[in-house]
């Protein structure tokens, strides 16, 4: 590490790597933002990590009634998983379970082309012989009757190629200095398009490597990052002022999206500077043998 200061951290000459993934973009509206808000949060919810959950999913962006298709409010949703068959059963079980059931909901699209998703070409047989298929020049939609109405949805959404495991490691002299800095980093985060912050709060403290001594687990601990194993492991990568670590992970639509994110991140962390507690910005990876995506922190922050 070295060649790289801002606002007294140093930043690591290293690189976060990242996957490829299948995603999708939702548009989930309602009566009012509080609505679409409650239905996007509950449909995202238990999607931090394909390790566990199955697909990664969170909310994009709030959306005035001007962007969505049905001219009330709304909240786009991003979803990612290791392949298009299981971002498709993720994207049809949290719909009928989150969306179809909060009330004045309705659900479109966000995103054109692509292997096409069912929405409500699956959820469609809830209305159990009383659902009405409506079609709008190319876009098909069903209404299913529910009991304050009609669920809107629209028939299929598309797909894209997606990057998943994007971060950097923020490095501090305290637990509290290191939040503030990953509070502040997923603030810049949040209005920019293209990505989420998958984990709670956007804020990662269970950074983890691929493998594990135990043969049945995937993922454990990344031993070299946790401070009370400073003194017990000989590949530590922390300081002795190094006593807390948290981690941004960031999941995006392209290359592009996830550098901005991670620009805009680390420059927010930094503006706490070495004063605030934080030592350094580094970034994980397993030497490029996970994935075919690298983002250099040097590069991105050049």
């Amino acid at each position: 590490m070295s060649g790289l200061v801002l606002n007294g951290v140093v930043i690591d000459d290293t690189f976060a790597e990242a996957f490829p993934m299948a995603a999708t973009r939702l548009v989930i509206t309602a009566d009012s933002p509080k609505w679409a808000r409650i239905a996007a949060a509950t449909m995202t919810g238990f999607a931090t990590s394909v390790i566990g959950c199955g697909v990664e999913a969170g909310i994009e962006r709030a959306l005035s009634g001007e962007e969505t298709p049905d001219g009330r409010p709304g909240v786009a949703v991003l979803a990612f998983a290791m392949n298009e068959e299981g971002l498709a059963q993720q994207v049809t079980t949290r719909v009928g379970q989150c969306v179809l059931t909060s009330p004045g909901s309705a659900c479109f699209a966000g995103i054109e082309g692509g292997r096409k998703i069912a929405l409500g070409k699956a959820l469609r047989f809830f209305g159990d012989g009383w659902q009405i298929a409506k079609r709008l020049d190319d876009q098909r939609f069903w209404r299913v009757p529910v009991m304050d109405g009609e669920f809107l949805c629209e028939e299929t959404t598309g797909s894209a190629g997606g990057i998943g495991g994007g971060n950097f490691l923020i490095l501090a002299s305290s637990r509290p200095a290191c939040l503030a800095a990953a509070e502040a980093a997923v603030a810049a985060v949040a209005p920019l398009a293209g990505c989420i912050l998958p984990f709670p709060g956007g804020v990662v403290r269970s950074g983890s490597k691929v493998g594990s001594k135990y043969p049945k687990l995937f993922a454990s601990s990344n031993h070299k990052f946790c401070p009370t194993l400073r003194a017990a492991v000989p590949d530590s990568a922390l300081s002795a002022d190094d006593a807390a670590v948290l981690e941004i992970v960031i999941d995006g639509l392209d290359e592009a999206a996830i550098r901005n994110a991670t620009r805009a991140g680390i420059l927010a962390a930094c503006a706490l500077g070495r004063d605030g507690g934080i030592n350094r910005i580094s970034a994980g990876n397993y030497g490029g043998n996970l994935g075919p995506f690298h983002f250099h922190l040097h590069e991105i922050m050049a």
